[in-house]
């Protein structure tokens, strides 16, 4: 068997390994394990034509598809990402020490099992303040922080307005995801397999290498689909929004009527200003306009009055 008719068998075993590239691609069947290397020496024989005289083996490789595990099969891994909403509302003064609680709550944890992925807070004014705090860690510990949180908005006089969570289903796309990796690494192998060999010529040699550069990425891009499907799975999402409870009639200025009432002088004053400010600049024209209408009345319209009556009195 010729170097060239094993670079070509080998093509073949990762095409079949590689059938789904893309990770979201749920129609497609979860790709075969590849041959052993015994079935694939015995199966695959080409001639000097790089020709295929027997092919059984690897082409029942290369289509036979394995069944996927059912998501509801007893025993059947699940990897479930979830995602945890809660909106809290507290009185005034609260946000800022609660979140601030709530952040130091998560940091000493560790970054292994809690990690702030993000920390804002707003202030309109001394009355009102809103803050977002957004965490990652493991579910465990997530649940247990809810309770808390929910604890904690009620000692300090709010309460839980809003809490949901999202779930999604990550178990077909990581046994995909991980079935191309092992077949890619198998493949990978067999290359390594190939060059320690050297008994082929130059150009089958840097066919190998460039073929084994190629599998050495998709291994590695692979890799890390796969971290970050894992992580997804093993570190859970948690996003708590606080704001401040208003009253309905406070001196607040998010609320109308205690708006109304203190900016009262506020409005008279540029009511006051505007009418002064039109008086100042329409003040101009008004002084022109009485010009020229005292210029017609006193000069212009009299003699217009004086040429029409000496007509008149010829007649």
């Amino acid at each position: 068997m010729t170097i060239r008719a094993i670079l070509a068998g080998a093509g073949l075993v990762g095409l079949a390994a590689c059938g789904g590239s893309g990770g979201g691609d749920y129609e497609r069947s979860m790709a075969p394990p590849p041959p052993s290397p015994v079935m694939a020496e015995d199966a695959v024989e080409f001639d000097g034509a790089v020709g295929m005289k027997s092919a059984s083996g690897l082409q029942m490789a290369a289509d036979e598809a394995a069944p996927e595990p059912s998501a509801g099969e007893p025993g059947a891994e699940q990897y479930i990402a979830y995602r945890h909403s809660l909106g809290l509302t507290l009185p005034k003064g609260q946000v800022d020490p609660l979140m601030a609680a709530h952040t130091e709550a998560c940091r000493t944890a560790g970054t292994a099992t809690c990690i702030v992925v993000n920390s804002n807070v707003y202030s309109q004014d001394e009355d009102y303040a809103s803050g977002n705090l957004s965490i990652r860690a493991t579910p465990a510990w997530i649940e247990t922080f809810m309770g808390s949180v929910e604890s904690d908005a009620q000692k300090s006089g709010g309460e839980v307005t809003q809490r949901s969570t999202s779930a999604e289903d990550l178990t077909r796309q990581i046994i995909d995801t991980g079935a191309r990796l092992e077949a890619q690494k198998t493949l990978q192998g067999r290359l390594l397999n190939l060059l320690e060999r050297r008994d082929g010529e130059l150009g089958e040699l840097l066919q190998i290498e460039r073929e084994l550069a190629r599998v050495t990425g998709q291994i590695e891009s692979i890799e890390a689909q796969l971290k970050t499907l894992r992580l997804r799975v093993s570190m859970s999402y948690l996003d708590i929004n606080y704001q401040t409870k208003v009253p309905a009639f406070s001196g607040s200025r998010e609320n109308p009527l205690g708006q109304a009432f203190g900016d009262f002088f506020y409005n008279l004053s540029g009511a006051i200003a505007a009418v002064i400010t039109a008086f100042a600049v329409g003040l101009p024209w008004i002084l022109l306009i009485g010009l020229f209408l005292w210029i017609w009345l006193k000069l212009i319209w009299p003699r217009l009055r004086g040429k029409k009556k000496k007509p008149g009195a010829a007649s």
